[in-house]
């Protein structure tokens, strides 16, 4: 297939290889010049816009910072879709921005999916990524076929619509912010009880948090974040997504927010989102 891909952050630049090695012809822009350039000696042609991109692709995938760089990019813009384009979104977007998407891909004539994946550059990197696929029947079906080369097929799931994919993936990082301010808060409780952090990571091990205490542990014990996996700036905007979103009180990711913006507000919102966890 001839792809358009849209965004070279840290994901974007894992799943692109992905693309290349399986024969697509794929073409790539991004804001800054710099990572495109990288992907471009890596097999994919790069475009000077995103108009540019999108002229004549079969599928268009979208890996953006947040839905406002989604609006920006892909629908303010007057861009040359060719009537009936896949456009497979993976960017971390909510559930109405997700619906709202979907209502103006079909205005323009093109198939809309939402797409967002689970897990951090590691599995990107190796294909095997959780992802979630929403949107309509037929759509759905094709993306899967794009998607897939990234995804650990046992962790494939799909939803009917774009708005419930978008909802699944605001669950899965709900559930990652606070098991990062649980492990965060049991170091500092151990340390005040006069446990050592190999003993508080030990007892850990017995808990439903393990996997997050083994996986995130020894990097807050160790107190370097700069291997960002997941940004602190990425996952704040997702948590602003979590809480405007929902109808009902959320005080732990409200916690975990207002956490956020600190490291964020101290210049840190490029480090890894453990960095919460950093000796006050």
């Amino acid at each position: 297939m001839d792809i358009a891909f849209l965004g070279l952050g840290r994901m974007g630049r894992e799943l692109v290889p992905h693309l290349i090695d399986a024969g697509h012809i794929v073409t790539v822009w991004n804001r800054s010049p710099g990572p495109a350039e990288t992907i471009g000696r890596r097999g994919a042609r790069v475009a000077g816009s995103a108009a540019e991109a999108v002229a004549g692709a079969d599928a268009v995938v979208s890996v953006l910072f947040g839905p406002d760089a989604v609006r920006e990019t892909l629908l303010d813009a007057d861009l040359p879709w060719r009537p009936g384009t896949l456009w497979i979104d993976v960017t971390t977007v909510s559930p109405d921005d997700a619906s709202e998407f979907a209502g103006r891909a079909a205005s323009l004539g093109i198939r809309y999916v939402a797409s967002p994946v689970v897990g951090s550059l590691a599995p990107a990197r190796a294909g095997a990524l959780a992802v979630l696929v929403g949107g309509d029947h037929d759509a759905v079906r094709e993306a899967k076929r794009i998607v897939g080369l990234w995804a650990d097929q046992e962790k494939l799931r799909t939803f009917d619509t774009p708005a419930a994919a978008a909802a699944a993936k605001l669950v899965a990082n709900l559930a990652l912010a606070i098991s990062m301010e649980a492990l965060s808060e049991a170091l500092r409780f151990g340390r005040a009880a006069g446990l050592a952090d190999d003993d508080v990571l030990a007892t850990l091990s017995l808990t439903g948090i393990a996997p997050f205490a083994a996986m995130k542990g020894p990097v807050v014990v160790a107190g370097e974040f700069d291997d960002a996996q997941f940004t602190a700036d990425a996952l704040a905007k997702d948590a602003r997504l979590m809480l405007a979103t929902a109808d009902v009180p959320l005080p732990a990711v409200a916690l975990v927010a207002a956490e956020l913006q600190r490291a964020i507000d101290a210049g840190q919102g490029g480090k890894d989102f453990s960095v919460i966890a950093r000796d006050r």
